[in-house]
């Protein structure tokens, strides 16, 4: 068994507390955090390098029951993809559009991460504190730091899967995040703190809680002061989707044979984004979830080098390249998220050497969050073979996949029947 000891290390965030005392204090640095990464060239992927992307996310729209989709990739030696594919409903709606908003699933949880660093450069806590230092209720827990919080090394369970019939049934409720938290720590505790990673949204919500009562400020607003005024963010915040500008977003539930209906998913586009809170809360658009994702691979607003130091294996019978640490996952060289919430399935990946990024949303979440991944990861296979522009060299090293193993494990976790020209 392996626990780690970095509880009381020093963190240096953005450029150090002064800078966060000051965005506290409401002062606004319009985007002046930049991810570093190799300059990106102006102009599209080659025709054919787009159409095998474009048929890997068609084919994971038809699998899903998504009517629509928005992706961006970018590769820097080669070029961009940034678009909307499809219409807003199965039976029309309007043509999606690259610049929708829509809600980012558990990105959220590498931005609460982002929260943390930042408050303790600040001071107000401490990463090896206790949880119940901020959190009443909860003395079990005493032996969990903030920081195993955020690792997800806790130990405590999670809530969606007990919830989630609750949020499609009843999209509008106003959900507590403490009453959230109670189901995932009704669960018994899978491990010591420290000992091993496991999948706890419970979690996220008491570090989103914790940094609420160290600061006395909202989850939303320390999520825009550390996360989305730094990097210039605008269309990213904590809390429901606008009423308009949004990709419309839903779930294919069963009709009265039984059978899952596809054409007719349930819209949830307005569900109330409380179900997420600081686990899977926020909102975004394509643009601003790859600048996001770029930020965290480079460690542009985190620069304490220990934050993705002791990765641990996601599962004991995953692969060795796919591990877990600092709010965000690591497959091969990319970092970053996925997952759904209902409505949406999303997933955004980066890689800090390379700069090559991926970022895609389906709207329909009858699937498994994990097509979100794969089809990421797809994306980034292809894309890493993308030939380079004129005077740039395609990086050296590779992904541990190709886009053949992902789309078959997409296939493989279809609920809905491609098109047949699929």
């Amino acid at each position: 068994m392996r626990i780690r000891s970095r509880r009381r290390r020093a963190v240096a965030v953005i450029s150090g507390a002064v800078m966060s005392a000051l965005l506290l204090a409401g002062c606004s640095f319009g985007g002046t955090v930049e991810p570093d990464l190799p300059a990106q060239v102006d102009g599209s992927f080659p025709d054919e390098t787009i159409q095998q992307l474009t048929d890997a996310v068609t084919h994971a729209m038809g699998t899903t029951g998504s009517s629509g989709a928005i992706v961006g990739v970018w590769a820097p030696w080669s070029g961009s993809w940034v678009t909307g594919l499809g219409t807003q409903r199965p039976d029309g709606g309007g043509e999606v559009t690259a610049d929708l908003r829509f809600r980012g699933g558990k990105i959220t949880r590498a931005m609460t991460c982002d929260i943390l660093y930042g408050v303790a450069a600040d001071g107000k806590v401490q990463l090896g504190d206790s949880i119940t230092e901020y959190v009443a209720g909860v003395p079990d827990l005493k032996d969990v730091s903030l920081l195993e919080l955020c690792d997800g090394t806790s130990g405590i369970g999670s809530y969606a899967g007990q919830l989630y019939a609750s949020w499609i049934t009843n999209p509008g409720r106003d959900w507590d995040p403490r009453y959230l938290a109670s189901f995932g720590l009704g669960q018994p505790r899978s491990t010591e703190p420290g000992a091993a990673y496991r999948d706890s949204d419970a979690g996220y919500v008491l570090l989103g809680l914790a940094m609420q009562r160290a600061t006395g400020a909202s989850a939303a607003e320390l999520l825009q002061t550390y996360v989305a005024d730094p990097l210039g963010l605008d269309a990213t915040e904590l809390g429901d989707l606008p009423s308009d500008g949004a990709l419309q977003g839903g779930q294919s539930v069963n009709n009265a044979e039984g059978a899952l209906d596809c054409a007719q998913p349930v819209d949830l586009t307005a569900a109330s984004g409380s179900s997420g809170f600081t686990d899977a809360g926020v909102v975004t658009d394509i643009e601003d979830l790859g600048r996001y994702v770029q930020a965290l691979a480079s460690g542009a607003l985190v620069t304490d080098d220990d934050r993705f130091a002791s990765p641990l294996p996601v599962s004991a019978d995953g692969p060795t390249w796919y591990t877990a640490d600092g709010g965000a996952l690591m497959a091969g060289s990319l970092v970053g998220q996925y997952g759904k919430v209902p409505g949406y399935i999303t997933a955004a990946f980066a890689d800090a050497k390379s700069g090559l990024t991926v970022a895609v949303v389906l709207n329909n979440s009858a699937a498994d969050g994990a097509v979100g991944e794969y089809l990421a990861w797809e994306l980034a296979a292809i894309a890493s073979k993308a030939p380079a522009a004129e005077g740039e060299t395609v990086p050296e090293a590779g992904l541990p996949w190709t886009p053949e193993q992902y789309h078959d494990a997409i296939s493989a976790a279809a609920v809905c029947t491609p098109p047949a020209a699929e």
